[in-house]
């Protein structure tokens, strides 16, 4: 008999560990290196977008090859007749021989073709198809946290959209170091942003995915040197009350900064895990509160980091939304 007890206090307990919140936030708990440091994002796109399309003189005529094969302002070209296009210049070697092709090109997710004839333009006697394009997006954001472990980082919280507000599909991108060289402060109605200039003789690492809670990427482990450790906590340890972020207004020196978090959801389907206001002087005083490059900045409460700054209330910039810590690295 009593060893029968013994048995189901033993199943009890480890029943009582696996289903209980605050046992599994301590488990599920890591160490991280503590970001809060201005990143400059290079991100290359997979394949070029096309930014504008434009109308070509050819001969007596004005045409556009692009709009006649059904291109949009945002569309996605990654291949013609079947070659890939990464970059400007492929596209422009692609359509130099001005025979007719098939563009094969992406539209919100979804994967389209269609057939395009380049057109000699008497401008420039060079043959076009009448599209502005890019190949890549530059930006500024900051490290969220680096995993211990793996140097895997975080950034940003949120995806990098187009003009559309599609997330944008990136390639393998340089991350660089960046220093904050002056503050366009927010006010209501006008979001802030911090203007920073890329150091690209020290870069951070590289960046691998644009997903869903923010940009992550592999750190150089010898970007790490000399940053703080922290713990990682679970939402359910979230609460409304003081906390702080970690951010960088000026060069490459990262700041605590007081905040109250006045709301947390830990089921926001939008990751909008915390509704935060920003309440330290200094930092009101430089910034008037959250601005654009602050996404990603850490959250901290009781000494772990619970999440990331993601964006600024439009109407009050000194608040703003933040994603719990676990939400934004999938755990």
């Amino acid at each position: 008999m009593r060893r029968i007890q013994k048995v189901c206090l033993s199943i009890f307990f480890m029943l009582l560990f696996l289903f209980s919140p605050a046992l599994q936030a301590r488990a599920e708990s890591k160490e991280v290196y503590l970001g809060g440091m201005p990143a400059g994002f290079s991100l290359r796109l997979n394949g070029v977008q096309i930014v504008g399309i434009s109308e070509i003189v050819c001969g007596d005529q004005v045409v556009s090859p692009a709009r006649e094969a059904g291109l949009q302002i945002g569309d996605f070209i990654y291949s013609l007749n079947g070659s890939k296009i990464s970059t400007v210049a492929d596209l422009e070697k692609a359509v130099s021989s001005g025979e007719k092709m098939e563009v094969s090109y992406a539209r919100g997710g979804e994967k389209l073709s269609s057939s395009i004839e380049p057109v000699l333009d008497s401008a420039s006697s060079s043959y076009r198809i009448g599209v502005l394009i890019r190949d890549a997006v530059s930006g500024v954001g900051t490290i969220t946290c680096i995993d211990a472990k793996t140097y895997r980082f975080g950034s940003l919280g949120h995806p990098v959209l187009d003009e559309n507000k599609q997330k944008m599909e990136i390639a393998q991108s340089s991350v660089y170091r960046c220093s904050i060289i002056g503050v366009n402060k927010g006010i209501r109605g006008k979001a802030g942003e911090l203007k920073g200039i890329f150091i690209k003789a020290n870069p951070l690492g590289v960046a691998k995915e644009n997903s869903d809670t923010g940009i992550f990427g592999i750190c150089d482990p010898e970007s790490v040197k000399g940053l703080e450790k922290v713990k990682t906590a679970a939402l359910s340890e979230a609460t409304p009350g003081k906390a702080e972020i970690v951010t960088t207004v000026d060069g490459f020196h990262a700041e605590r900064y007081k905040i109250d978090i006045v709301k947390v959801d830990e089921g926001n389907r939008e990751n909008k895990n915390f509704v935060l206001k920003i309440s330290d002087p200094k930092l009101l005083e430089v910034t008037g509160g959250i601005v654009q490059g602050m996404s990603g900045s850490p959250i901290l409460q009781n000494g772990k980091l619970i999440g990331a700054v993601t964006h600024v209330f439009l109407n009050d910039p000194t608040r703003g939304y933040g994603i719990g810590i676990e939400k934004m690295f999938g755990a």
